[in-house]
């Protein structure tokens, strides 16, 4: 299995500097001081040291300031890191994004990991909605497909209100779904958050993994989370990825929070594609010379056949992106991510 995680919703980084100002009192925008990059907790985790070393490799040689990394246990760290002008440059999920880029206008999008494409055109990963395979069979709709009717009423795991695969992209798809039906008619997003109005209870991960562990033990009947952050611990058993029906197991030597559920299964409901997650940097806090160079850097062919940034497909290691065709990191301007922002409204 490829030991990789993206992510688009995934991976989350955020670089901050010390947030040293000028007499004046303003950001001092050139600072040398090293840069601290604050990770959403999906890629804290002891099994990806080496990849978030690899990525604060690229930014040491791009900037000519050191890094410091800095592990997180909450999604809101990182973005209000971000709108408080703490924090120099990110790696967040679409929906991250866009929740700061709406406090802070200075953010602006460096990359994106594209797809096998080598393009932004299918720069994808998949938002799941998933159950254990005993419990599979009372959401079928017929014919091997599988529905939501059945989703009213039982106990649901989302990852946090701030991730795109974990809570946005699941969410309008059940609201789509049962504001057609009634008594929920005015059913909003927000509300999915609160148990006893569609879910009879609501919990949160905080993470992917977190997410698919409240699944695998019970705690949830039904969980969201993306096939990349869970990629590192988990193999498939039956089926495609990412078709629904398909069946994946925890892998033996899986860490945490996996590390006692080796052989433990669930299976794919549903798998919708979301849009892969941005590099972005504060223009509040970084210069426009050293955006100029991160950009080139990320998205230069040194970096492409860096193997400890993109994976090869029959690596051992655990990292952050996988090589399967031409994947780079490509450019995107911030209107690549406005379908994320139509979605429900």
């Amino acid at each position: 299995m490829k030991k990789w995680l993206i992510g688009l919703t995934s991976l989350t980084l955020v670089l901050s500097a010390c947030n040293s100002e000028s007499s004046e009192g303003e950001v001092n925008a050139s600072s040398e001081e090293p840069l601290t990059m604050v990770w959403y907790p999906n890629e804290s985790g002891n099994e990806l040291t080496d990849a978030r070393d690899a990525i604060g490799g690229i930014i040491e040689e791009a900037t000519g300031r050191t890094v410091e990394h800095e592990l997180t246990t909450d999604y809101a760290i990182a973005i209000e890191s971000l709108v408080n002008d703490n924090a120099d440059i990110a790696f967040t999920g679409a929906e991250g994004y866009i929740q700061a880029k709406e406090r802070n206008d200075a953010l602006t999008p460096i990359a994106v990991a594209s797809g096998p494409s080598g393009t932004e055109e299918d720069a994808l990963y998949y938002s799941w909605f998933a159950a254990t395979p005993e419990n599979m069979s009372q959401y079928e709709s017929g014919e091997g497909e599988y529905g939501l009717d059945n989703f009213e009423d039982k106990n649901f795991s989302f990852v946090s209100t701030s991730s795109t695969s974990g809570f946005k992209v699941p969410g309008t798809t059940l609201v789509s779904h049962f504001g057609e039906k009634e008594g929920y008619e005015n059913l909003e997003i927000d509300q999915l958050a609160q148990s006893g109005t569609l879910f009879d209870e609501v919990m949160f991960g905080n993470t992917h993994q977190g997410s698919a562990v409240n699944l695998l033990t019970g705690k949830a009947d039904i969980a969201a989370f993306c096939d990349s952050c869970v990629e590192n611990y988990v193999e498939l058993s039956e089926g495609e990825d990412n078709v629904p029906g398909s069946i994946y197991k925890v892998s033996e030597g899986a860490e945490a929070p996996f590390q006692d559920l080796a052989g433990e299964e669930f299976g794919i409901l549903s798998a919708t594609p979301v849009l892969n997650a941005p590099f972005i940097a504060n223009g509040n806090t970084v210069d426009e010379e050293a955006i100029t160079a991160l950009t080139e850097a990320f998205t230069s062919e040194e970096v492409a056949n860096n193997e400890s940034i993109f994976l090869p497909e029959d690596s051992d290691m655990n990292g952050l992106f996988s090589k399967s065709g031409e994947e780079q990191f490509v450019h995107v301007e911030d209107s690549w991510f406005d379908p994320i922002r139509e979605l429900g409204q």
